[in-house]
Parts: C-alpha cells; structure tokens; sequence
C-alpha cells in the first residue's frame, strides 16, 4: 500500500495536526489519487470520494453507493452516501473531533502544486468547525523522499549527464564551423541511449541569442547554427531505467573562442555566486539542525544577482524539487514564481539554477543537491567559469 498509515500518524503527530483529509473528484487531486494508489486503478472514479488518516485511531472513508468498492484497499471503515444530504451529513461524521487537519490546499494558492482541492470543499469542511491547513510537508514526506537506492540512482545519472556534457562540448569544439544546435543536441539523445538514461525531453542546446529564452529548445523547424564567439548554453536531464529512479538535472555554460568577453563572464559571475550563496545557506541549516523553507534559499540567491545589478535579469524561480520526474513533488526554491514555504527536509533532492537572460545572451547554471540527516551535499562538479570551446 503507498500510504505507510502508521507514518503519516506519526507526522500528523509531529506537526499538531488531527488528520489529514484526502479528497478527489474526476481526478481532481492527483496526489490524493496517488497516495491512496486509485490512480492505477482499473474502477471508475466519477463521484467525490473522502480519506481521513486521524493522528489517532482508526482511518476512515466517505464513498458513493456507486462506486462503494473504490476505498476498499484502505484500511478503515467507510460511510457510503448517494444523495447530496448524505454527502453533508457524512462528511459532518468522518470529521467528527477534527480541529485541525491537513488538505491539499495552500494559502491564497501560493504553492499551486499543492493546491489541488477546490474552493468550496474546503469551505465545507470549515462549515464544520475544522481548520484547514496545507499538506504540503505531508506530501513531500511520502512523495518526496529518496531512498537510499534513489540516492545511487540519482548519483549514477548525474555521473552520466556529465560525461554527456562534455562530449557535447568536445563535439562543439572540434566541429566550429557549420554545427547546429539540432546537430548537437541529436547526438546527445544518442548518448543518452548509450548511457542508459531515459528523459522526458531532449536536451537543450541554446546557441547565443537562444540562450536568453530559459525555455527555449531546438526543433528541426526552428534551430541555429553554432558561430564563432558564441555561448553555448547545455541542459540536460535523464534517469536510469530502474523502477524508482530519480532524476539528475544539470546546465552548463560554453563559448566558442578562446576568450570570454567580460559582459558573459560578469554575468556568469553574478550566476555562479548566487547558485554559491544558496548552496551555503543550505549546508549551514543542516549541518545545524534548523528548518529552512524554499522560499529563503530563492532570496539568497536573488539577493546575490539584485546586488550585482542583474535583478530583473533573473526571470525564474532558483530551484526546483527533483524525483521520479523531473519536476518533483518536494518543496522548490521559490520567493519570485509562488511563495514556497514548504520545509527542505532530510532525503529529499532538488536543483540550485539561477540564470540572468537578455535579448542578446543568456547564462545559467545548474547544479543538483540532497538534503541528509545533518548535512546537504552537491551531488557533482559545479562550474566556476564559462568553458572556451577552442
């Protein structure tokens, strides 16, 4: 079963909850449908369905007469409602001695990962005298956390995407006259298949200009080709093939000369000490024992590139959570996109990545970090300056 209840107790315990309520509709809230396993169930999932996991007791359910069965894998009893009065009252019974639970719910939707239960369910739960507050550590706790298993898978990936980087940076440096992004990033998703590694994306292959666009991504109707006295921004990401592997996710910086001029290299600077100063922050909070939320370890960062004048450069969030996707379901580095106030919290993994990006150039750099008991840890090299590709 996916949901461990006697460890969501003990956090609901830990965190001086009642319970934590889990709630779908139509697919609605996908974590709830995850957690509770519905989501590779072959039964229909049509009408609104209720889970409580109290901090004490018993869990209990709330279903449709039609679809009674769908909770039958959980533990607990289960009230079975049809009309739309049975629905109020059964929800007044399963949240009866509530005060104070968890829903997958966030604050004026700040963290909207999160945010997945609507509106007027969770006035209804009010209605009845209960406080609701997000799940959001609760999710990250049972979606977000890497075994030690998914720690070697991760650290295998990530020794493949370098070695994946600088072929490709040896293919640019070798070939400077005519390749094209398309070109490079080709051979990369060869690569990737020599390696192992399965992706959701190709590789990203931004040649100068394309470098500003932090989304941009080469197709065989819109590429470049690679000049002289350009940067050459790479990001990859991949995983091994195993059942339970995370992702590795990494940037790096070329120029294709053999000087870097200095307005690239002042911005890669700001860059890098921003990605630097984040990573500081958050090896000093564990190595001390105290919580750090998301959203402090996006303004380290952003305070670094504010202070070198490149503040309204930096367009994105520093960092995000990393997992069996490539976007994970744990806590991001974010004060600029939404306000992440969910806590980094020991096992889990994520990216540092500030960029800076202008209509001429962009620059970024990425690096992967994970969070353990008493420390965090970069998992691979990080770039101190851009590479001549000469």
């Amino acid at each position: 079963m996916p949901l461990p209840i006697p460890a969501v107790q003990q956090a609901l315990r830990e965190d001086g909850l009642d319970g934590w309520l889990l709630y779908d509709f139509h697919g609605s809230n996908p974590i709830a449908t995850r957690l509770t396993d519905l989501a590779s169930s072959p039964k229909l999932a049509t009408r609104r369905w209720y889970y409580l996991v109290p901090a004490e007791g018993e869990p209990r359910g709330l279903v449709h007469a039609l679809e009674r069965h769908n909770l039958d894998a959980l533990p607990g009893g289960k009230v079975v409602y049809s009309r739309r009065e049975q629905l109020s009252s059964g929800l007044q019974q399963l949240l009866k001695g509530m005060k104070r639970i968890a829903m997958e719910y966030s604050p004026d939707n700040a963290i909207p990962y999160v945010s997945r239960v609507d509106a007027g369910t969770v006035e209804a739960v009010r209605q009845h005298g209960v406080e609701v507050v997000s799940s959001g550590d609760l999710v990250q706790r049972f979606e977000a956390i890497w075994s030690d298993e998914a720690l070697a898978t991760h650290r295998a990936a990530s020794e493949r995407l370098y070695r994946i980087k600088d072929r490709a940076f040896e293919l640019v440096r070798s070939r400077r006259q005519g390749l094209t992004e398309l070109e490079v990033q080709q051979a990369m998703v060869g690569w990737f298949a020599d390696e192992g590694l399965i992706t959701d994306s190709a590789p990203c292959v931004a040649a100068q200009e394309n470098a500003g666009n932090p989304h941009y991504q080469p197709t065989a109707d819109v590429h470049r080709r690679i000049g002289g006295n350009e940067l050459v921004l790479l990001d990859l990401w991949g995983k091994l093939q195993s059942p339970g592997a995370v992702f590795a996710d990494i940037t790096w910086m070329g120029f294709t000369g053999a000087t870097v001029p200095e307005k690239y290299a002042a911005a890669f600077a700001a860059a890098r000490d921003a990605r630097d100063a984040a990573v500081n922050l958050v090896q000093h909070a564990a190595r001390e024992g105290r919580d750090i939320r998301g959203y402090e370890v996006d303004r380290a960062a952003r305070q670094v590139i504010d202070r070198a004048g490149y503040g309204a450069q930096f367009i994105h969030r520093t960092g995000h959570s990393l997992g069996e996707t490539v976007h994970g379901n744990g806590v991001h580095m974010d004060d600029y996109e939404t306000h992440d106030e969910r806590r980094l919290i020991p096992g889990t993994g994520f990216t540092i990545e500030p960029g800076i990006y202008t209509p001429e150039f962009g620059v970024r750099t990425e690096i992967n970090m994970y969070v353990g008991a008493r420390d965090a840890k970069v998992t691979g090299p990080r770039q101190m300056d851009i590479v001549p590709l000469v």
